[in-house]
């Protein structure tokens, strides 16, 4: 009882740590967090964690794993991602030029999951996670969870191992993405509602960040054909 209950403790901090950090996923929820509100962010938020679980399936199933045959695949991938990163920028300026406040319902929430299903679905790092990390996840073994934290995970490397194959950490995986996803539009929201004038500003530094990975994708996408 007590290694479950670590193993899914485990799985948390690792869905945790792979959520929180500044990306684009996140600059999305950050965006429809201020300028639509809570639901609309965790709606955003949604739309990533549903394209997990639909690799997991997938990465069940061993058709993700079909990618690492073909390599061409790769750079269109790039070229797919950054494209749309560079279209939701755009959004995400109009949205800054609109926004005048943190508002909260009323406003169609559906646009968020659509957004970051679809960068999802074609998000290099994330299909790379599943075909990698994420098989290991479901075969007997053992996994370094904080080595994958990012800039951090050298210096944490060995200090939670756990592990893999179990339902547990699938469990605590994916409960710590829902967290993310729950808390942080939350804390977006209700520092909003006491600083309305930062709405515009979180949505502009939305905009920035999706078109900063935006065209970094392009140029690896490119590197990648050369």
């Amino acid at each position: 009882m007590i290694a479950t209950s670590i193993t899914l403790a485990a799985g948390a901090v690792f869905g945790l740590a792979l959520a929180a950090p500044p990306g684009p996923m996140n600059a999305i929820i950050a965006e429809e967090s201020v300028v639509r509100g809570w639901t609309a962010g965790f709606s955003a938020g949604l739309g990533a964690m549903a394209a997990d679980v639909l690799f997991f399936v997938l990465t069940l199933a061993g058709v993700v794993a079909v990618i690492d045959h073909y390599p061409a695949v790769r750079p269109l991938l790039y070229f797919g991602g950054g494209l749309l990163m560079l279209y939701f920028a755009v959004g995400a300026i109009e949205e800054a030029r609109a926004a005048a406040s943190f508002t909260d319902g009323g406003q169609d929430t559906s646009s968020g999951f659509r957004k970051t299903f679809a960068l999802s679905l074609t998000n290099p790092y994330q299909i790379g996670f599943w075909v990698t990390v994420g098989v290991g996840l479901l075969e007997a073994g053992t996994l370094d969870v904080l080595a994958y934290v990012p800039a951090l995970g050298e210096a944490l490397a060995g200090t939670l191992v756990v592990q893999t194959g179990s339902p547990s950490l699938l469990v605590g995986f994916f409960a710590g993405i829902a967290v993310w996803i729950v808390v942080y539009p939350a804390a977006l929201v209700s520092a909003g509602r006491r600083i309305d004038a930062a709405a515009p500003i979180v949505a502009a530094g939305s905009a920035v960040v999706l078109v900063g990975f935006g065209l970094g994708f392009l140029a690896m996408g490119a590197l990648r054909v050369v």
